[in-house]
C-alpha cells in the first residue's frame, strides 16, 4: 500500500502503543521474560520459477557462484542434515521451547525431518513455499492466498496438525499479507520486529497477534549480515536478557531469538549459544513457544 502521511504510522495493520500507556502485562508465575526460539527449516530451490522473488545475495557460501552454485546451496542444506538436531539437543539441554518455521518444499522434500521436529515437542509455524519466493505486493491477492495455503497444507499433510503461526520466507510481506493470513485461520504472525511484547493486529476476520522476534539477535542478522564474533552475540544475547528481565519487573517482555540450523549448528558456534542459554536460563523466566506467548496474551487486559 502507498504510504499515507499522518499521525501515526503510514498503516493500519495495528495501532501505535507506546509501552508506558498499557497495562502492566503478567507471563505466568509472575515471571518477567518470557523466552523462546524460532528455529528455520527453510528450503532453497536450486532453479526457482521464473516468476519468483527471492534476495539478489542470498545467504550461504563464500560469494555468489555461477549457476549451479553447489557451494551455497550446500551450505544452507546444511543445516537440514546436521545442524537442526545440534540446535535442538541445545534448546532441549536448557528447557527452551522451540517454535520451528516450516516451508512447503522442506515439509514436501524432508516430510521425515519435519515429523521428527512434531515428535520433539516443536511447535510448527507455516513459513511460505520456500526461501527463494518471497511473498510480496507484486504478488496478486489470488497467488498469495494460494502461497499462504499451500504452506498450510503442506505441513498439515506430514505433521497431522494445521499451524496456527506464520512467519513470511525472510520475513517479507506484502501489503494484504496480514489480513489474508487472519483469513486463512492464523492466530499469530511473526514477522514485525518492532515490539519487545506480543500485541493485537487489525484485521478484518479473525484475530491475530504478533509475536516480535529480536531482530538484533537473531543469528543471520548478527553473525552473517554484520559479522558479530561469536563470542560477542553469545555475551549480546546475555546482556539483552538482563535488560529485559529488568524491565519486565514493571511490565513483563519478550525474547525470541531467531536460530539457523546451517548457520549456528556449526560445530565452532554452538558451544556460544550454549554458553547465552546457560546463563539466560535462570530464575525469572518463562520459556515459551509463540503460540503459547499468543495465547496468553490473548487472556490479558488490553
Amino acid at each position: 500500500m502507498p504510504a499515507e502521511r499522518r499521525a501515526g504510522m503510514d498503516h493500519d495493520h495495528y495501532a501505535f502503543s507506546a509501552l508506558p500507556e498499557r497495562p502492566p502485562l503478567r507471563w505466568p508465575d509472575g515471571s518477567p521474560l518470557a523466552l523462546g526460539a524460532l528455529v528455520l527449516l527453510e528450503h532453497y530451490e536450486w532453479q526457482p520459477p521464473e516468476d519468483a522473488y527471492s534476495l539478489r545475495r542470498p545467504s550461504g557460501g563464500l560469494i555468489q557462484l555461477p549457476f549451479p552454485d553447489y557451494l551455497r546451496l550446500t551450505h544452507r542444506e546444511y543445516g537440514h542434515r546436521v545442524g537442526i538436531f545440534r540446535v535442538l539437543d541445545c534448546l532441549d539441554r536448557h528447557g527452551v521451547r522451540a517454535t520451528v518455521a516450516v516451508d512447503a518444499l522442506t515439509a514436501e522434500h524432508y516430510p521425515w525431518l519435519v515429523r521428527h521436529c512434531v515428535e520433539r515437542g516443536c511447535e510448527l509455524v507455516a513459513h511460505g513455499v520456500a526461501a527463494s519466493r518471497l511473498v510480496t505486493s507484486r504478488m496478486s491477492e489470488a497467488d498469495e492466498r494460494a502461497t499462504i495455503a499451500r504452506s498450510l497444507d503442506a505441513i498439515e499433510s506430514v505433521a497431522g496438525v494445521r499451524p496456527n503461526g506464520w512467519f513470511s520466507p525472510e520475513g517479507a510481506e506484502s501489503a494484504r499479507t496480514p489480513q489474508l493470513v487472519a483469513e486463512a485461520g492464523v492466530r499469530y504472525l511473526c514477522d514485525w520486529p518492532n515490539d519487545e511484547q506480543p500485541y493485537s493486529m487489525t484485521v478484518a476476520s479473525g484475530q491475530l497477534t504478533s509475536v516480535p522476534l529480536f531482530l538484533e539477535v537473531d543469528d543471520e542478522f548478527a553473525l552473517w549480515t554484520r559479522r558479530m564474533p561469536p563470542a560477542r552475540w553469545s555475551q549480546m544475547i546475555v546482556e539483552a536478557a538482563e535488560r529485559l528481565r529488568a524491565d519486565g519487573a514493571t511490565s513483563a517482555r519478550l525474547m525470541m531469538l531467531t536460530l539457523r540450523p546451517w548457520l549456528v549448528g556449526q560445530p565452532f558456534r554452538i558451544g556460544h549459544l550454549d554458553a547465552a542459554l546457560g546463563a539466560v536460563t535462570r530464575a525469572g523466566v518463562w520459556s515459551a513457544t509463540a503460540g503459547e506467548v499468543a495465547d496468553w496474551f490473548a487472556t490479558q487486559p488490553s
